[in-house]
């Protein structure tokens, strides 16, 4: 993974056209590339993953009690909060997906302080859900993000030592 370069925002605003995307994405436009990208903040960072070389997907590392608009709401300190997608269709059930949360979870879990990490996948997204359960988040709640039903999960320090890392 490596962070996000104003030479990726046209293929960024690409993937976000893409049918697999927007399914995954809910109604709501997710992000002004020209802004977010070149974006310099300390509660949070744009990654591209790669394969040999390849953009194959992007990632949002956030801190949420930090993060300016409060998408969150109100939430304790020491969390993160990922976004994840992959970019082509075809790169879908490959396994990268996987290899980019753990990288993702590496990176939140190096800091001594983060507890735990939140997602927030569509209700409707069958398949995200199972992927992150796999991974060992669990069920928090139900919630309405803007307009979008969504299920909230979270994934402990402890867990990701023994499922994610098997510590």
């Amino acid at each position: 993974m490596r962070p996000a370069t104003k030479d990726d925002i046209p293929l960024l605003k690409r993937w976000d056209e893409m049918p697999h995307v927007i399914s995954a994405g809910g109604g709501d436009d997710w992000y002004d590339w020209d802004k977010e990208v070149p974006r310099n903040a300390e509660w949070g960072e744009l990654l591209i993953a790669e394969e040999d070389g390849r953009p194959v997907g992007v990632m949002e590392i956030i801190d949420p009690a930090r993060e300016p608009s409060h998408y969150w709401g109100e939430i304790e300190d020491n969390h993160r909060a990922l976004d994840i997608w992959i970019g082509e269709e075809e790169d879908l059930g490959r396994g990268l997906g996987t290899q980019m949360m753990r990288a993702a979870l590496e990176k939140c879990f190096a800091n001594d302080k983060v507890k735990a990490v939140v997602i927030d996948p569509l209700e409707a997204n069958a398949r995200a859900r199972r992927f992150y359960e796999r991974l060992g988040f669990k069920y928090v709640e139900h919630r309405v993000f803007d307009t979008d039903e969504c299920i909230v999960y979270r994934l402990d320090r402890d867990v990701f030592q023994s499922r994610v890392l098997g510590v």
